[in-house]
């Protein structure tokens, strides 16, 4: 009998060895571990109702559990969706890629540095899909995981206080591999962030969040936001919000200077702590 073959994680979220029949037919299913899917590479009547946070691009699972922050640009559109869970929180996005693979190698290289320039120690460890950076700062640790999938690349950060930082890696790998990527055919330039669309749950909240700020003077009445869309999927998760200028409910802290720009990698300009936007508390 010939011996089979340990399958291994690529970069784009693949099998790196040949596979035996049974596991390379048909498409992929939802729970089985081999993402992060292309939607496209899923069973077409493949439901996320209970088990995914659905965000437009990104469909993330939701952590037992855990909760859903939602941080809001100073333009009032969302910005990042956390995780939070008790070790720290994790957050997912997705971004535009080249149709030939190689995009979150560049990124490493880049964030490493930049990260480096702020004054983080950094480290890259091999993992599942490949490289993944390690930033350590005071009383915290951030950690990025890639994958370059067809045309896109997703990226999560995984921040936590340094007791959390091991139990937190466990938790956002299993989230990555559990990750769905709806890319859509709209063009975007490389390392543009695919947009976020936030379900009812969550739109709900945000909206009742601005409205209370416009109430109390916060914030200018003609910046109230409208009512979610009426197709839009409903979600199951339990959720707080956060509007830039409220406290943070979750262990991070808000870093020195409010944040407005995409995470690192996306190619946007600033340094890589202010786009990653909070530090671990201390």
């Amino acid at each position: 009998m010939a011996r089979e073959k340990r399958i291994r994680g690529s970069r784009r979220g693949r099998p790196t060895e040949e596979q035996t029949p049974d596991t390379n037919v048909g498409p992929k299913q939802i729970g089985s571990g081999q993402g992060p899917y292309d939607i496209d590479d899923l069973a077409k009547d493949a439901t996320f109702d209970n088990s995914h946070l659905d965000l437009g691009s990104v469909l993330v699972p939701v952590v037992e559990g855990g909760q859903v922050t939602v941080e809001m640009s100073v333009d009032h559109q969302p910005q990042s969706v956390f995780l939070v869970t008790p070790h720290g929180r994790i957050t997912v996005a997705a971004f535009a890629a080249p149709k030939s693979s190689g995009q979150w190698r560049d990124v490493v290289t880049e964030l490493t540095e930049s990260l480096k320039t702020e004054g983080a120690t950094t480290a890259i460890e091999t993992g599942f899909w490949g490289r993944e950076v390690v930033a350590t700062v005071p009383g915290g640790v951030h950690r990025f995981i890639g994958v370059d999938g067809p045309r896109w690349m997703i990226r999560a950060v995984a921040s936590s206080p340094t007791e959390g930082a091991e139990n937190l890696s466990k938790v956002a790998r299993a989230v990555v591999s559990e990750t769905v990527v709806r890319r859509g055919d709209d063009p975007h330039p490389p390392r543009t962030p695919l947009p976020i669309v936030l379900p009812p749950v969550l739109a709900e909240q945000v909206a009742a969040a601005q409205q209370e700020m416009v109430n109390s003077g916060k914030m200018d009445a003609n910046a109230a936001p409208t009512a979610p869309a009426a197709n839009a999927q409903a979600q199951s998760a339990q959720a707080t919000v956060r509007v830039q200028g409220q406290p943070q409910p979750a262990a991070p802290e808000p870093a020195e200077e409010e944040v407005d720009t995409p995470a690192p990698g996306s190619g946007s300009r600033g340094s890589a702590m202010q786009q990653l936007g909070n530090r671990p508390k201390r």
